[in-house]
């Protein structure tokens, strides 16, 4: 297990099946908007794959940073910026594959999440992946509390801006992109529910 975590790290499971199928090739240039400390970039940088990351907070891209210096030395670390994904200053159509993991259910209100999937988008080649991970409200309809702006609150007492089936599938139409994968929902134990929304950028 140890050989296992050491190579992959604490990759979200969902990533690692599109890596798995082939979706993430080795000459893919990758950006993770709203990298955190770089927990699902762990085998990329092993592997010698083209990384960049983005996050609100310093502290959080001083470690990516020294994470990839320890695993991909010849990188550099202006590839790390603290930024938020709304605004970073990567080109447009920069990256092959775009993850947003865990990053946009943390969206203040509906112009936030919009802002934030925007940006993210903005950076994706024409033809590239977005992989992207959020919290919803699919199977916790009646577990959650609106609390306006689609901000709810949910049984573990977190608050989360929440999307739905019908939400993403009008967003992957408005982007200009299809689903590469259907959506994949897991409910937590009645606490959360999160969703797999993969989708393939239009050339």
């Amino acid at each position: 297990m140890s050989g296992l975590q050491e190579r992959f790290g604490q990759i979200d499971i969902y990533l690692f099946d599109q890596l798995l199928r082939g979706r993430v090739p080795p000459s893919a240039r990758v950006l993770d908007a709203g990298c955190g400390s770089g927990r699902n970039l762990v085998y990329l940088l092993r592997e010698g794959y083209e990384v960049f990351g983005a996050d609100a907070d310093p502290q959080a891209i001083e470690q990516v940073r020294r994470l990839a210096a320890k695993l991909a030395p010849a990188l550099s670390a202006t590839n790390f910026r603290a930024e938020t994904v709304e605004e970073m200053s990567f080109p447009s159509s920069f990256a092959d594959v775009v993850i947003s993991s865990a990053v946009l259910h943390f969206a203040r209100d509906e112009d936030h999440f919009h802002a934030m999937l925007r940006g993210t988008w903005r950076v994706l080649k024409p033809g590239g992946l977005l992989f992207c991970r959020l919290a919803s409200s699919i199977g916790m309809e009646q577990q959650i509390q609106p609390l306006g702006g689609r901000r709810f609150l949910l049984p573990d007492g977190s608050e989360r801006y929440l999307v739905d089936a019908q939400i993403l599938d009008n967003l992957t139409a408005e982007l200009g992109g299809r689903l590469a994968d259907p959506l994949k929902t897991t409910v937590v134990q009645n606490q959360r529910s999160m969703t797999t929304w993969v989708v393939r950028k239009n050339k």
